[in-house]
């Protein structure tokens, strides 16, 4: 997945309301901009911190620029969260994640379950249907070690029960992280800032949901997901 245009390098002065960040461009301009990513980005919102963004100058977007990538511990971490779904349809199609790329349609974001949409909806006439849910992880606290959540995710832990559903009717249910960063090479729960979501997530895998990882290569000029990533856990279904 190419950046085009080109992203823009900036200098972080904060990031507030989940939503928003100020920040100045290179040339000296003072700019706010939307971040497209809820969630803590814990580790990653240190005033002074390198940063690269999207500009839209077309349509009727409040704020011109978006934040996309953040300079981390050495590295470019991703925290665009409307990126991991396309990056893992993309995977499916290059035969990256097991035999996902055997089925003959995809569909995105499909309701399922109660009241929820699922990331990807895989089917096919001999194969059947695979639901596949997509979460994004870009944090990091030990060398090589990525780790999701970084924060409590209830619906997080909504979206295990409901794939555990759909494994329970004879459905293949499939749990995908995809890792946005590049400095690590495995990954594991998060269990002590989350023992909910852990606890989730070992039911889910009790009940046949599969889970992967995907390592991406990041630069200023693309993400490309890269290769399949070991996850730390003893109750693991791993995606074959």
């Amino acid at each position: 997945m190419k950046f085009e245009p080109p992203l823009i390098p900036a200098t972080l002065v904060r990031r507030y309301k989940r939503f928003l960040f100020d920040a100045h461009l290179d040339g000296g301009e003072a700019i706010t901009g939307s971040c497209p990513n809820t969630g803590s980005m814990l580790g990653l919102t240190a005033p002074g911190s390198r940063i690269y963004l999207t500009e839209h100058t077309t349509g009727t977007r409040k704020y011109r620029h978006a934040l996309e990538l953040v300079e981390a511990d050495g590295t470019l971490v991703g925290i665009n969260t409307g990126r991991p779904n396309r990056l893992v349809e993309e995977a499916i199609g290059q035969g990256l994640i097991g035999s996902l790329g055997q089925y003959s349609a995809m569909k995105r974001e499909q309701k399922y379950g109660l009241n929820s949409r699922i990331d990807i909806l895989l089917s096919d006439e001999r194969l059947g249907r695979a639901y596949v849910e997509v979460k994004n992880v870009h944090y990091r606290r030990g060398p090589g070690l990525a780790e999701f959540p970084d924060s409590v995710t209830a619906r997080g832990a909504k979206h295990l029960e409901e794939l555990g559903d759909m494994a329970e009717a004879g459905h293949r249910a499939i749990m995908v992280y995809l890792i946005q960063r590049g400095d690590v090479d495995r990954m594991k729960l998060c269990r002590d800032l989350d023992p909910v979501y852990a606890r989730a997530f070992d039911r889910a895998m009790k009940r046949g949901v599969e889970a992967c990882a995907i390592g991406c290569k990041i630069t200023v000029d693309e993400i490309r997901a890269e290769t399949i990533v070991p996850i730390e856990e003893p109750n693991l279904n791993s995606v074959s």
